[in-house]
């Protein structure tokens, strides 16, 4: 006789947009993989609307949230309890209801370094590393790149005054600077760059530099596509080694959320393999 009182938990992703996530597919193939008992919603959240649906949500059940933009701020505030790397990026992806609160916690640095680390087989120490954009991308990012001990973090904006207030946050962690994206320091071989922007996606003209690329430089969009992003394709044109989308670190930060959860860390090699596409 089958067991009908066998629960399924339940998890979710909220954004605004949402329609274009992967999340669910990815969790689920997780959950297949590890024998996991759940389900993985998509959550379309307007903003305004965020406490509401998470009230909402834990109320009838939810178990966790992944949270994606333009909510990754907001949820922080109400969460009861933040991870050390959610206070220093100053957003929350990953939320965990508890019996007595909301814990908050980000994945996306972790998930950047083991795509880096392990996918990319990327050694960052005493590495020159160019971030393109000073936005919550980069803040999120800045903290994990620099714990690997890398020569230098370059933190290039269009705005100075934003890229110069994350250098205030993490600089008591190592070497890093600020710059427009006019005035990126050439002298220097960047081993990496990683574009934190929107530019290109929202058909602006990508504020990329030029001779920052080198034939050892290898270009990381944290963007990704069903196409070669505008920042892939040009990482490409001016002969970088490589030229990277950020479908791995997409898996790999999901994989994260999904041990917090759950208390098992999934294999993400055959999951990239299935959802991933290469610039």
């Amino acid at each position: 006789m089958l067991d009908e009182t066998v629960r399924i938990d339940r998890y979710g992703v909220m954004g605004y947009p949402i329609s274009h996530s992967r999340s669910p597919v990815i969790h689920r193939l997780f959950a297949l993989q590890t024998s996991q008992n759940l389900q993985y919603e998509l959550l379309q959240v307007a903003p305004g609307k965020l406490d509401q649906a998470v009230q909402q949500f834990q109320r009838t059940g939810g178990k966790g949230l992944n949270v994606t933009a333009p909510h990754k701020t907001a949820i922080a505030r109400l969460c009861d309890q933040l991870s050390e790397r959610a206070t220093l990026a100053g957003a929350v992806n990953t939320v965990v209801f508890r019996e007595n609160e909301i814990y908050g916690d980000n994945t996306d640095g972790v998930g950047l370094l083991r795509d880096l680390t392990h996918n990319q087989q990327l050694g960052l120490r005493g590495k020159n590393i160019l971030i393109l954009g000073a936005g919550g991308a980069t803040r999120g990012i800045a903290g994990p790149l620099l714990s690997l001990s890398p020569h230098s973090l370059v933190i290039a904006n269009r705005s100075i005054e934003k890229a110069e207030a994350l250098v205030e946050i993490f600089e008591n962690r190592g070497a890093v600077s600020a710059c427009r994206f006019d005035e990126v320091p050439t002298e220097l071989s960047y081993d990496l760059i990683i574009n934190a922007t929107s530019a290109g996606v929202n058909g602006e003209t990508p504020p990329y530099p030029e001779a920052a690329v080198s034939a050892k430089t290898i270009c990381y969009d944290l963007s990704y596509g069903l196409t070669p992003t505008p920042f892939s394709v040009w990482g490409k044109e001016h002969n970088a080694v490589r030229s990277v989308m950020g479908w791995g670190m997409l898996v790999e930060q999901a994989a994260e959320s999904f041990h917090i959860w759950r208390g098992v860390r999934p294999d993400t090699a055959p999951v990239l393999k299935q959802i991933a596409i290469t610039a």
